[in-house]
């Protein structure tokens, strides 16, 4: 029998803060941009359950939040507290909620059982087969909920199911401080129900796709057959086809790695200074090469920036060296040479003012010994 559970940390920067700093307990919180007084240009991060009262979420424009916040504030009710990212403390909280876990789960001994995947920063799967029990397996995540709160003063909320596809809905069900099971045998009864959308991987445009043809709950998904979902989506649609039946054999990847090391800024008002613009990327390509160099990777090979002009319109280009490299130089060189053009004629004609850069690497070597 196959157990497995997915840990979902609940508005974890914001809940951080809230629990770092007395004067914050009981706010709505907001981390992420400077709102700058309803004209900041970036993004929420995270907001707390509070925050989120008045309709503030994560991705939401800064400059909005803010106006949500003042319009609470005229209703009587306490204003938003914007707070600025902080990922050394919150990528701390991160490995100490790691290394609560494994007090817990046994170290992965088979690839096809056992072990712990860190998903993110703030979700983790890890596997409780060996407690050939789902009561047992309740008793442990009660026991890491439990540690958690005393030593980081946040919650979290637990979904246990026979796989990665059901625990992981079922953590998001009863947000925040959840603690779900679902057993093998109630699996698709507990997706009928469900949007589509809740399906990981089914974005925007198949949950669109979807719905002209009258889908909108898995239980209406399963009356396709295979066959139609792969016409529709291709291979993804046979990937559809059993996740609606919660079918997922997928293993938990143990030694997991960062895909891309990558970071981008949204300046205060749009332009085409090239000064302006280089000054702030090389900062950012400086940045993301700091990074680099304290993640323990040896190599990366591919080179990406991220234009966003005034109109929103938005704007990647990749390029991949012939050979693996680590040097700080050729990254900034590369990285520029693919922002250049965006920055003139060659694409952008019309000479649209730039919102956003971004710049990543991806496409790693081996982690080198630190």
């Amino acid at each position: 029998m196959r157990i497995i559970a997915h840990l979902d940390m609940d508005a974890f920067f914001a809940s951080l803060e809230e629990a770092g700093s007395p004067i914050f307990k009981g706010k709505p919180i907001a981390v992420g941009s400077d709102p700058q007084d309803g004209h900041g240009r970036g993004v929420v991060s995270t907001a707390n359950y509070k925050a989120r009262e008045y309709g503030i979420h994560s991705a939401l424009p800064i400059s909005v939040a803010w106006r949500l916040s003042q319009k609470a504030k005229s209703q009587g009710k306490p204003e938003v507290v914007f707070l600025p990212v902080d990922f050394e403390r919150y990528n701390k909280a991160s490995d100490d909620v790691l290394q609560i876990i494994k007090k817990y789960v046994p170290p992965q001994r088979d690839p096809a059982r056992g072990g712990i995947e860190p998903a993110s920063i703030d979700e983790f799967y890890f596997d409780l087969s060996f407690t050939k029990s789902y009561k047992k397996a309740e008793e442990i995540c009660k026991k890491i909920k439990k540690e958690i709160w005393e030593k980081l003063g946040v919650t979290c909320s637990i979904g246990i199911g026979s796989n990665k596809l059901t625990s992981k809905i079922s953590a998001g069900t009863k947000k925040p401080n959840g603690l779900v099971i679902i057993r093998a045998k109630d699996s698709e009864k507990f997706l009928e129900p469900l949007s589509v959308r809740d399906l990981p991987g089914v974005g925007p445009k198949t949950e669109q796709t979807l719905n002209q043809k009258g889908i909108r709950i898995i239980k209406d998904l399963k009356k396709l057959l295979k066959s139609q979902l792969q016409e529709a989506f291709g291979k993804w649609g046979e990937d559809i086809y059993y996740k609606a039946r919660g079918i997922d054999n997928s293993p938990l990847v143990e030694n997991w790695t960062a895909k891309s090391i990558g970071e981008q800024t949204t300046f205060q008002q749009d332009t085409l200074n090239f000064i302006h613009i280089g000054e702030v990327f090389d900062n950012l390509c400086k940045s993301v090469y700091k990074r680099f160099s304290e993640s323990g990777f040896k190599n990366f090979k591919t080179i990406g920036v991220t234009v966003r002009f005034s109109d929103f319109e938005t704007k990647t280009t990749a390029k991949t060296l012939k050979q693996p490299t680590n040097g700080e130089k050729e990254f900034i060189i590369e990285s520029l040479k693919l922002l250049l053009p965006y920055t003139d004629m060659r694409k952008n004609p019309r000479k649209k003012l730039i919102r956003l850069v971004g710049v990543k690497m991806e496409n790693f070597d081996e982690l080198r010994l630190l």
